[in-house]
Order: C-alpha cells, then sequence, then structure tokens
C-alpha cells in the first residue's frame, strides 16, 4: 500500500467501533481508497478491516494506539513511514464528551478529552502536512461540532476543544490556501452513535432529535471533496449558528446553551 487515508475513531468504553469514523472509511474504500485505520480496539479494527477489503476490494492497514497517550500519533506516523504508507487524506475524527458540572467531574477525564480532541489532533495534523505541501496535494477533514460556536455549560471543556478544532482547522486553512492541500472543518448537530453513551447525555434533549452518522459522513466527505471550509449536516444549524447567535446577547447564549444540555 502506497497511498491511503488515515481514518481514526475513538470510543470511551474501549469496545466501539463505529459512528461517523466508521462510516467515512465506508465511503472512502466504496470509491476504491485504501485505508489506514486506527482505534484502540484491536478486534474491532481486525473485523472491519476484513470486512472493507472483502468487500470493496482495497487495502486496510491496522494501527491500535490509544489517542490519550501524548505520544500516541508520532508513533502512528513513525508506523506509518515504516510501511511506506504516503497519506493523501487525513480524517482527524477522534474525540469524546462528557456531562456535568466542571467542577465535579474527574479532573483526569477532562485532561483526557483535550488530548484526544485538540493535541493528538494537531499532533496528526502537523506530522502528515508536511508531505502533503511537498507533493502540492493533500486533504484534510477535521471533525469538530456545531459545539464549537457557543460555550456550553454542562460540556464546558467539550465545548471548548471543539471551538479549538473549528478555529484551528479555519486558520490552517487560510495558510495553506496556495499549496494545493486543503482543510475542511465539519461541524454537525446531534449524531446518533456510541458517543451519547460513552459522554453520559442519555436524556439530553438535544439528543433526541440527532441524525444518522452516515448521512453526517456523507456531508462531510462530500465537502472535503469540494475543498469547503466548513460544512453543516443542517441548514438551519448553519443559518442559526452563522447569522442569529452571533446578534443574541451573550448571556442570553449561554442560557439556551445550558438548556439544551440539561436532562428531562
Amino acid at each position: 500500500m502506497t497511498s491511503g487515508e488515515l481514518v481514526y475513531e475513538y470510543g470511551i468504553d474501549h469496545r466501539s467501533l463505529g459512528g461517523i469514523g466508521l462510516e467515512l472509511a465506508r465511503i472512502h474504500a466504496a470509491k476504491g481508497g485504501d485505508l489506514v485505520l486506527v482505534a484502540r480496539s484491536e478486534s474491532k479494527l481486525l473485523q472491519l478491516k476484513q470486512q472493507l477489503e472483502k468487500e470493496f476490494g482495497i487495502q486496510a492497514m491496522v494501527i491500535v494506539e490509544d489517542l490519550s497517550d501524548p505520544m500516541s500519533a508520532q508513533r502512528i506516523f513513525e508506523r506509518t513511514q515504516r510501511e511506506g504508507v504516503e497519506v493523501g487524506t487525513l480524517i482527524n475524527n477522534a474525540g469524546f464528551g462528557g456531562h456535568g458540572l466542571f467542577y465535579q467531574r474527574d479532573l483526569e477525564a477532562e485532561q483526557g478529552m483535550m488530548q484526544v480532541n485538540m493535541v493528538s489532533l494537531s499532533n496528526l495534523t502537523h506530522f502528515y502536512i508536511k508531505g502533503m505541501v511537498s507533493r502540492n496535494s493533500g486533504r484534510i477533514l477535521n471533525v469538530s461540532s456545531t459545539a464549537s460556536f457557543m460555550p456550553g455549560p454542562l460540556q464546558a471543556v467539550y465545548y471548548a476543544t471543539k471551538a479549538y478544532v473549528t478555529s484551528f482547522s479555519q486558520a490552517l486553512a487560510e495558510e495553506l490556501k496556495e499549496t494545493g492541500v486543503t482543510v475542511t472543518v465539519l461541524c454537525p448537530g446531534a449524531v446518533a452513535t456510541g458517543f451519547v453513551a460513552a459522554g453520559n447525555l442519555h436524556g439530553v434533549e438535544l439528543w433526541k432529535s440527532a441524525r444518522s452518522a452516515k448521512s453526517v459522513a456523507t456531508c462531510g466527505y462530500q465537502a472535503m471533496e469540494r475543498g469547503d471550509l466548513v460544512a453543516f449536516n443542517e441548514k438551519k444549524l448553519k443559518l442559526l449558528l452563522n447569522w442569529i447567535v452571533p446578534l443574541l446577547p451573550r448571556k442570553m447564549v449561554l442560557k439556551i446553551s445550558r438548556q439544551a444540555m440539561e436532562k428531562s
């Protein structure tokens, strides 16, 4: 395998490999693209590798890593370098959240969230982007959230990490606009994945109308192919976050945001 797409998925319960990352991998494989699949569950990765190779006739490399480990991104990069894999598409999909008052939440869990959602994402981007720039070709898709456009009481750290992803992605896209490398940030609303259970979000009103992971992944992948800057999976969310929320008083935004996260 001389080229591929690096897709990784982070599941807080150690057992799941699914959601948006799985659907993105399937979309890429269906187009004939090879894959580098990264997650913590080796058995799930091997099962997915076999399934995708059989169904689509592609090659998939499996790398077992926990992205809450500060050295994980470097090990992933070094492994692909040793194997001679040229990554032309990088999809930073890993992330997790958590519900509750910040001062009551476990600090180690919050630190792990920051490591996965921001630091490992940045590290992987830094490692792989150099090769893309030297080849004058490459695509990066960072999976963020509509949460990135406002503060998030009861998910304070998660919302802040996603604000970083959205800001970082847009700045990077501007820096790279003359290089042939594009950066797209996907900002979906609520998505029906294992994220709900992992983040203790059962009962939160917002997730009762969650969209399917497949529809979100399709939106993001197509936006990446077009080289779009920011992709929303729902038009009403795009309108709300770009044109309405910025005009509202800050305290009102905080109140609305908190109400969306409160459990019924």
